[in-house]
């Protein structure tokens, strides 16, 4: 057995879910947002190369070794899936493989707000689901996804970098393709997805202009088109989208991201009190009368009233979100300080001893 997979089996005994491999240190896994040391020997430059390439496809090695970073995916039969990425850093090479549970998760069982299952019904528009690296953007997205499977029957296409969550089909039909191998990017995937008569396409990462330009493209055809940004609210969603085109093509993107844009769903990943496990905080961001005029005239300012007048429809705030969390008992005073975005809020909230850590730091 490749000797990766010894340490990706202690990490799930511990309930890790993301593996670290850096020259000149021991392997150290994530566990509940914290990275933890295994009881392993540094690994040396010459050892490493070695337990890279023990699970590495030859011609992704060869990139690899020619081009320094690679993704794909790796599997333990009967175990999990693994998200890869292989890199060079001053040390030397290095890895983070992240688990890919192999059961889907409901939209029920991860505790998500049961709006989505309204945005899964959405039959046209750009869907945006956007938070930082680790936030769990793709666990969210393939549970809408299996939702959709499970009770509609359309035609899915997914892009992805590389495919995490395999879907089975159900009552829709379910064509999952991987960047690298089943086409050579997101850009020219998603042209020919235009052609393949979809009813939904996935973009599992909206990393260029090419392809934030053909996603609001698909979604102004009458498709319904799921991405993901890593951005940590609905405002900076939109000023990222709008920014990254020139100046002089913004205002026909505003007015396409106006016609277009039908959510955004931002998530953060909170620990429990006692420090074993992570909950997810939201901020939602749904179609509203007034959302159309103020993405065209740019007051992205007003993003945040629309929110909170949509409070009866399922819209949220991510700091009232949080506040909703502290106050059932599901967070910590400092969690919630933390990922707070107006930290006046909550700074009153928190123990002298809370107070002095965040001096000290």
């Amino acid at each position: 057995m490749p000797r990766i997979n010894d340490f990706l089996m202690t990490m799930m005994e511990m309930g890790g879910s993301d593996l670290h491999l850096c020259t000149g240190l021991p392997p150290k896994v994530r566990v509940h947002g914290r990275l933890e040391p295994l009881n392993e020997p540094p690994i040396e430059e010459e050892e490493m190369l070695e337990i890279l390439s023990e699970i590495c496809p030859d011609d992704k090695w060869d990139w690899y070794r020619e081009n320094l970073d690679q993704d794909f995916a790796h599997e333990i039969r009967n175990v999990a899936r693994f998200r890869v990425n292989y890199m060079f850093n001053q040390f030397g090479s290095g890895a983070v493989l992240r688990v890919i549970p192999t059961d889907i998760q409901t939209i029920e069982d991860l505790k998500l707000p049961i709006v989505l299952q309204d945005v899964c019904r959405y039959p046209r528009g750009l869907v945006l689901v956007t938070g930082p690296t680790g936030s769990g953007k793709s666990t969210t997205l393939a549970a809408m996804i299996d939702y959709i499977n499970c009770n509609f029957h359309r035609h899915i296409i997914t892009i992805e970098d590389p495919i995490e969550f395999v879907h089975r089909n159900k009552e829709s039909i379910i064509v999952q393709r991987e960047v690298g191998s089943d086409t050579n990017s997101f850009a020219n995937a998603l042209k020919g997805a235009m052609r393949a008569d979809p009813d939904i396409i996935l973009v599992g990462e909206m990393r260029d202009l090419e392809t934030i330009g053909l996603a609001l493209s698909c979604a102004a055809m009458g498709l319904l088109v799921f991405g993901t940004l890593h951005t940590n609210n609905a405002p900076k969603t939109i000023h990222r989208v709008i920014d990254a085109f020139p100046a002089d093509e913004q205002p026909q993107i505003r007015a396409m991201l106006a016609q277009s844009l039908k959510a955004v769903i931002s998530q953060l990943l909170c620990r429990v009190p006692d420090g074993k496990g992570r909950i997810a905080t939201h901020e939602i961001l749904l179609d509203h009368e007034a959302l159309a005029s103020t993405i065209r005239e740019g007051a992205i300012s007003n993003i945040r009233s629309i929110i909170e007048s949509g409070r009866g429809v399922g819209m949220k705030t991510m700091d009232g979100d949080l506040m909703g969390l502290l106050e059932e008992g599901r967070i910590t005073p400092m969690e919630a300080f933390m990922k707070a975005s107006n930290k006046q809020d909550f700074e009153k909230l928190l123990s002298v001893d809370d107070l002095d850590s965040i001096i000290v730091e």
